[in-house]
């Protein structure tokens, strides 16, 4: 098995406020169905970047704002652990139709630890 991280940016779910119920219901649906399959790991949506903080190797804190090049964040994430990735982009799938804005499938590195 693998673990995928599937995800989207800050500010891509786009909805009129009114169908916030629908979506949240079926994304937790999304949840329930990829625990009851027992592939889901983690997940959750982020505040807004403007309340995060960049930590440099110095330990120097700085605003995400700062980083050059950067103009989207990361808005929420699921973790899966699939056999494939085909498995992945299945759930990634079910996820975007749920929130209604796409996903990004990244496959996680083995940690040689665990």
């Amino acid at each position: 098995m693998s673990k995928y991280l599937i995800s989207f940016d800050e500010g891509t779910m786009v909805f009129p406020m009114a169908e916030l119920p629908a979506v949240a219901e079926a994304s937790h649906a999304v949840v329930r169905e990829a625990r009851e399959a027992g592939v889901w790991v983690f997940g959750g949506g982020l505040l807004e970047a403007s309340g995060g903080a960049l930590v440099d190797p110095d330990g120097a804190v700085r605003d995400p704002a700062t980083r050059p090049g950067k103009d989207t964040f990361l808005g929420g994430f699921s973790i899966v652990d699939v056999p494939n990735r085909d498995d992945a982009l299945h759930w990634a799938a079910k996820i975007a139709a749920s929130c209604r804005c796409t996903q990004e499938v990244r496959e996680l590195m083995d940690d040689p630890d665990s």
